[in-house]
């Protein structure tokens, strides 16, 4: 069994919803993405979104285009970040990873190399925006082959297509909470709970909600009507408010404090 489906299994013998924190690998270097990942799964991380620094992003918004900058400028490639979920399964990372990139990486890494070394380094489940469903078929056959889920973005803007997109969905169904890019914002699509019920009438799969979560009201209200919730750009943020202090040995636990208590006053009850 994937982990991802264990991980919800647990999670929802417990009644509780699923954390799922995304960053940017290699903002603003691999070795400090490695020690957030061990932070983040010590914070309460049930899963971890990894996303691949892209030049041309769809769906980021200001603050993860700025950290993929950052990375890109380490050289960071789609190989060095499956890389790092290796490390950081050897590192003692124990829950699920989730590859969240565009389809372009893949292309120019080779989809079957790309997906050869994703199975060998613990990754769990993968996300492509700016991939269609009509024309996902062949990665959804290289997960199949190697036991990963390949997990959908459905928008509000996607209702006349909820159907065809679940149906070739596994580990569960990532939701989009409003309309445009990631961010932190203040609020989200009008009809966002009728959208929700819509997306889970239509699959057995948990759904997850992102895009814009940023403060604890948010989280929150989400809780109630959510399997997870992704945060990212403002965890994001809060790196990028602490790079002075990552960057140096003498505030580099510091600055990892801080991103530990950013964590804790999001998820506080």
């Amino acid at each position: 069994m994937n982990l991802i489906d264990q991980t919800f299994e647990e999670l929802q013998r417990k009644q509780q919803t699923a954390f799922i924190p995304f960053i940017t690998a290699g903002d603003p270097d691999v070795s400090t993405t490695l020690d957030l990942m061990r932070q983040l799964q010590q914070s309460g991380a049930n899963l971890i979104e990894l996303g691949v620094p892209y030049s041309d992003p769809l769906a980021d918004g200001p603050v993860i285009q700025q950290a993929s900058i950052r990375a890109l400028s380490n050289h960071i490639t789609i190989v060095d970040v499956i890389g790092l979920a290796k490390q950081a399964r050897e590192a003692g990372i124990e829950i699920p990873l989730i590859l969240f990139t565009y389809y372009n990486p893949l292309l120019q890494a080779g989809l079957e190399n790309s997906f050869s070394l994703m199975a060998a380094s613990g990754i769990d489940g993968i996300i492509v925006p700016d991939l269609p469903v009509e024309e996902s078929d062949r990665v959804r056959f290289y997960c199949e082959h190697h036991n990963i889920h390949y997990i959908p973005l459905v928008a509000p803007t996607s209702q006349e297509r909820i159907r065809p997109i679940v149906d070739g969905a596994s580990g569960f169904v990532y939701c989009v909470s409003s309309l445009g890019v990631t961010g932190q914002r203040k609020n989200f699509y009008g009809d966002i709970e009728e959208f929700l019920v819509k997306v889970r009438e239509s699959t057995h799969l948990p759904i997850i909600i992102g895009f814009g979560i940023s403060d604890n009201n948010q989280y929150k209200r989400f809780t109630k009507l959510a399997d997870g919730i992704v945060v990212g750009s403002a965890i994001v943020h809060t790196i990028e408010e602490n790079l002075g202090l990552l960057k140096q040995p003498a505030t580099y636990s510091q600055g990892m404090d801080n991103v530990r208590d950013f964590i804790t006053r999001l998820l506080e009850v």
